[in-house]
């Protein structure tokens, strides 16, 4: 009976000790796996990264992971036009993860997540002099508002997600559009495309939803590539 006794305590004791070690394990991979993300996808903010499912190194030995979920706050992404976006809340979870031989890169066979663009970055990466809010006459619509030589505008914009990686806001009819010229130089204000770019190579942007505190994206992908 003694002896039963101390076999169990070995066991609680390596038992421990393995779950420990697994604990730093995953700790040192999901700090590295962010700042190859973070490399590899000239993010300029650190992502957060959990590796779901237990044992951790079990999974390593068979270069699969269950799960891993990526978090970016802050995400700012050049559109191309002089202008930046940024992007509040970027969150994803990636299922069956596999790695590569040397441990060099990852990819997920498939993905999902959500983002969150307030309007208040909108307005500022409409440019000066332009307001975007929220419009509760329609569904996925904003309303636009400024000035344009002199004029106060007001536009009911629609949006859109275009090539699965660009967000559109498209007015559906301009005031005093009748005016030669005028309609496009109010388009000019009113109307945008913001690419979103620091999407790991594989996701892309797939239903949009204009809220009451900005506009909600969901994501997906297959074939995720998380490094490389």
């Amino acid at each position: 009976m003694r002896a039963l006794r101390i076999t169990l305590i070995v066991v609680v004791i390596l038992g421990g000790l393995f779950v420990a070690a697994d604990r730093i394990a995953v700790y040192m991979a999901e700090s590295k796996a962010a700042d190859k993300i973070k490399s590899s996808q000239g993010l300029t903010t650190t992502p957060n990264v959990s590796i779901k499912g237990f044992p951790f190194l079990t999974q390593v030995v068979g270069k699969e992971l269950d799960e891993v979920d990526i978090g970016v706050d802050g995400l700012t992404t050049d559109t191309g036009d002089g202008h930046s976006v940024r992007v509040t809340e970027l969150d994803a979870q990636l299922h069956d993860v596999r790695i590569s031989g040397n441990f060099s890169s990852a990819a997920a066979d498939r993905a999902t997540g959500s983002a969150h663009i307030s309007y208040a970055d909108l307005s500022r990466a409409a440019g000066p002099g332009i307001t975007v809010a929220h419009d509760p006459s329609g569904a996925n619509r904003v309303k636009i508002t400024g000035s344009l030589l002199g004029f106060s505008l007001t536009a009911h914009s629609q949006v859109t997600i275009v090539n699965g990686n660009t967000i559109r806001l498209h007015a559906e009819s301009i005031p005093g559009g009748s005016i030669p010229q005028w309609e496009d130089k109010v388009r000019e204000k009113t109307d945008m495309e913001r690419k979103i770019e620091g999407l790991p190579t594989g996701m892309r942007l797939d239903k949009v939803e204009a809220s009451k505190d900005g506009i909600d994206v969901s994501v997906t992908g297959n074939d995720v590539q998380l490094t490389g």
